[in-house]
């Protein structure tokens, strides 16, 4: 339907990540090459598809966007086309997303039986590349850690225990589950530190949101994310439980260290905008409209 409403004219831009393959004049956007990386990670035949759509599309259409230069790296690789044919335009962090002063945040940490004790949070479903296995691995492996302190989880249920080899939440993890939009900010902000051992990211939005926040990161050194977070973040080896857990314990118990990376991880942040991804986008699609 779609490609018999343009009739041939204009400029079709698909912004997630597939298109109609009829339609040449087209600029689309994929966010990453995850599902030609790791078709494992997929349905079957959820992965089948892609595999075959996208280095068709890719190649089909006037101009690939992309979210990061290890996404264009990885696209080039798995489609065959040009480099020069793919634009790195990178994503933001919303205005939400920010620092909040202690009694604004109260009441919801209240809720969620956070106000009391200090907490890491993490954010993760049951994807295994966001890895959260791991980070339970590491977890458990920090002995010592300091009284209270919990390790919230946003995302992921109790289920996730058994695929990941534990028979029960272990002690001092609370599961959050999916929380709302307007909840989540806050939760960011009223961490210690935020954890995202994730294997696989085209760009890696919640570091970025945790920077935003003040909160100081722990993330990956793999795919994206050492490009998005720079020097703002701890980077470990996500699959090295025992590297992930000794940066959790020093972010926890280095307050120099903690401060400095608040400050540039909020640094950091300032330099994404989605006034700027708009703005370079929109750049794009009026050279492609007028090719």
């Amino acid at each position: 339907m779609l490609p018999a409403m343009l009739s041939g004219e204009g400029l079709l831009w698909s912004p997630a990540n597939t298109g109609p393959l009829k339609v040449r004049r087209q600029v689309v956007t994929m966010h990453d090459a995850a599902t030609l990386d790791h078709p494992e990670w997929f349905e079957r035949k959820f992965a089948a598809w892609y595999r075959f759509l996208l280095p068709r599309l890719a190649n089909r259409v006037q101009r690939v966007i992309t979210v990061s230069e290890y996404s264009r790296h990885r696209l080039v690789a798995q489609t065959g086309i040009p480099h020069s044919k793919v634009t790195v335009i990178p994503l933001a962090a919303d205005a939400r997303f920010r620092t909040y002063e202690r009694p604004a945040l109260e009441a919801a940490l209240r809720i969620w039986g956070l106000s009391e004790t200090p907490y890491l949070l993490a954010v993760g479903s049951l994807e295994p590349r966001k890895n959260l296995g791991t980070l339970f691995q590491a977890w458990e492996a920090w002995e010592g850690r300091p009284v209270g302190l919990q390790l919230a989880v946003v995302g992921a249920g109790n289920k996730v225990f058994s695929g990941a080899g534990f028979g029960q939440v272990p002690q001092g993890v609370n599961l959050l589950g999916r929380v709302s939009d307007e909840v989540l900010p806050l939760l960011y902000a009223g961490a210690e530190a935020f954890l995202y051992p994730s294997l696989y990211e085209g760009f890696g939005l919640p570091p970025l949101e945790a920077m935003a926040s003040g909160t100081p990161v722990v993330t990956s050194n793999v795919t994206s994310l050492p490009e998005v977070v720079g020097d703002a973040a701890l980077t470990v080896d996500p699959r090295d439980a025992l590297a992930l857990r000794d940066a959790m314990r020093r972010v926890v118990t280095d307050t120099a260290l903690a401060s400095e990376l608040r400050v540039r991880g909020l640094h950091r942040a300032a330099h994404y905008s989605w006034e700027k991804t708009a703005a370079h986008t929109w750049e794009i699609l009026q050279q492609e409209a007028n090719k």
